[in-house]
């Protein structure tokens, strides 16, 4: 069995109690939130977790002002990974928390479902402390970044350069109070808010702002770490990115369909685009929790190898190889004909809307 922790009780951290507990190989052994933490060798029960309006006060927990530190320090030899559930705000919160993991001398896979450029990129200066460590953290593991920065690294592979990389995402939520450290990271992208302004906000001043768009968020050009993953994985440019969406904080169905869309130009000179299109059935706790559990599982793999370091899902994935130069002229050559260049890219995502 493969132990996993999970380092947060809130949507996400207690949706994947609920799928751990319905996967054969994995076994949640640990879990933690800013009141303290449970620790079980034998297993923890999903709607234990579902149910405790705080993890002290779940039977058995232990009471902890630094919670995430007392688990790993006390339990990090039965631990086999862990998924960092936490909130992405301020950027620097989840570098800190991962520096302070690797003072404990935990060995193992770390997984997280960052969103944020700048958050992404911080983790990424921290792979020569986790591979000195012994540790292979693996970033921008949930839904966007993660499956859909993944699915335009695979999509890439049909194509010698890559023209555009256009995701867009609908989320449905019940309510916020659900998940209230996700809704608070999609009010940071919104004009005239940041991670630092909305950190400082209170959940009366965050109700209100919602009141004020319907419950309805629309995010455009949003600052996602799909760009820098992508660009790491020498898929395209960060520039060639465009990430936005819509979040109904008040209805469960989803606004609009999540899907990423990715042009490109092939070796013959055609130029196309590949379209993947998730469900609307599947929820955001279904997207962002399923490939994060599917990245500790390859992550383990990849440990097993003796890999360290800082890797993100886009790197677990074909890799692309950048096209020469003048690869047009090659085309040229080899008696392919060049299509027209796209049209420009704001032209272009109007009309694929």
């Amino acid at each position: 069995m493969i132990n996993a922790a999970i380092l947060g009780a809130g949507g996400l951290g207690k949706n994947m109690a609920l799928l751990i507990e319905q996967k054969k190989e994995f076994n949640l052994v640990g879990i933690c939130d800013s009141s303290g933490y449970l620790f079980n060798e034998n297993g923890i029960n999903g709607l234990t977790v579902k149910e405790a309006k705080e993890i002290a006060s779940i039977p058995g927990s232990v009471p902890s002002s630094k919670s995430i530190i007392d688990l790993i320090s006390s339990h990090k030899d039965k631990i086999n990974t862990i998924f960092i559930a936490l909130p992405n705000l301020p950027n620097e919160f989840i570098p800190n928390v991962t520096n302070e993991i690797i003072k404990t001398g935990f060995k193992g896979v770390l997984v997280d479902a960052l969103k944020r450029t700048r958050a992404v990129e911080m983790i990424k200066d921290l792979d020569p402390e986790l591979k000195k460590a012994g540790i292979l953290y693996l970033t921008g593991c949930g839904a966007t970044p993660g499956l859909l920065t993944a699915a335009a690294s695979l999509a890439a592979q049909s194509f010698v350069e890559v023209l555009d990389v256009t995701i867009t995402f609908g989320v449905g939520i019940a309510n916020w109070d659900t998940y209230k450290a996700t809704i608070r990271e999609d009010i940071a992208h919104l004009e005239g808010f940041n991670p630092e302004i909305v950190s400082r906000m209170s959940d009366e001043e965050i109700i209100k702002e919602l009141d004020k768009r319907n419950g309805v968020l629309e995010l455009h050009n949003m600052e996602h770490a799909d760009d820098v993953m992508l660009e790491f994985a020498n898929v395209c440019s960060r520039d060639k990115v465009t990430v936005g969406g819509l979040v109904d904080t008040r209805n469960a169905k989803k606004p609009i369909s999540t899907n990423v869309r990715i042009t490109g130009r092939t070796f013959e000179g055609r130029i196309s685009t590949h379209q993947f299109v998730l469900g609307d059935e599947t929820t955001m706790a279904a997207n962002v929790n399923g490939p994060v559990l599917g990245y500790m599982k390859s992550g383990l793999w990849l440990y097993d190898l003796g890999v360290r370091g800082v890797l993100t899902s886009a790197d677990v994935m074909p890799h692309l190889m950048p096209a020469k130069e003048n690869y047009l002229e090659i085309q040229e050559k080899q008696g392919y004909q060049k299509e027209k260049e796209p049209i420009g890219r704001k032209e272009f995502q109007k009309m694929m809307k």
